[in-house]
């Protein structure tokens, strides 16, 4: 009887944490009549926003510093492989003891915002807003603020990048496997990164790669690289013959 009544409470637990279903989404978007040459700009690549942990049976996220310790030193030797490759000048962001380094950290959760933002309000097309149903339509910004920062001077762009990682728990798991039975859906697990290009002279996002179903175990050195790959694809300005090479 108890088991019976722990099956019953379950299936419920689960219905509250359903996932709406999955519908067809974009995962890239550019500014209109935006491009880049090979060789003729410089891009800081800012500090990663990285956060891994466990989802807890209730669906919660609960951070592990070791885990995300690791994912940082495995998805930045991957960003530090792949910078050379991106057809342009890349050099990783330092304050050179300006003390813009709090302000830029703001900008970066600013970033994620955008991105969700982007997301649900321009890639999800039955979700678009009035204004951004026209077309090629695609005008998202971050303010001009980041053109005033003096860690930032000689550069013409900011590429932003975060991951966000919840690894199932075993409650979860199983709660997972009741709601099937059940005939509800749960999901286990937390997937997603966000890449993003800002023009620095007018804080305007002209590139985005964003995806909530991403791949890659970031707590391992090829997860990591996967996850870059997958972060980096469609890269404005790279050569064709090095994009066709990371696919």
């Amino acid at each position: 009887m108890k088991t019976a009544n722990w099956v019953r409470a379950a299936v419920l637990a689960a219905s509250v944490c359903v996932s709406a279903p999955a519908i067809g989404q974009e995962k890239t978007g550019n500014k209109e009549g935006f491009s880049l040459k090979p060789g003729t700009v410089r891009i800081v690549l800012m500090r990663p926003v990285i956060d891994v942990g466990e989802q807890s049976t209730g669906g919660m996220f609960e951070p592990n510093a070791d885990w995300t310790t690791q994912a940082r030193e495995y998805l930045t030797a991957a960003l530090g492989q792949a910078q050379s490759k991106l057809g342009n000048v890349v050099v990783e962001y330092s304050d050179q003891y300006t003390g813009d380094g709090p302000l830029v950290t703001q900008y970066s959760h600013l970033f994620n915002s955008v991105a969700d933002s982007v997301i649900e309000y321009q890639f999800f097309p039955g979700n678009r807003l009035p204004t951004k149903k026209r077309g090629k339509s695609f005008e998202w910004g971050m303010g001009d603020g980041l053109s005033r920062l003096t860690s930032l001077n000689g550069a013409d762009y900011a590429l932003f990048i975060s991951t966000h990682d919840e690894y199932g728990s075993t409650g979860r798991k199983v709660l997972q496997i009741v709601g099937m039975l059940g005939g509800v859906g749960v999901t286990s697990g937390v997937h997603q990164g966000y890449a993003g290009l800002v023009d620095l002279k007018t804080g305007e996002l002209v590139w985005l790669n964003a995806d909530r179903q991403m791949g890659g175990d970031v707590r391992t050195v090829e997860g990591a690289q996967k996850r870059v790959t997958q972060l980096l694809e469609g890269f404005p300005g790279r050569p064709v013959e090095v994009a066709a090479a990371g696919n």
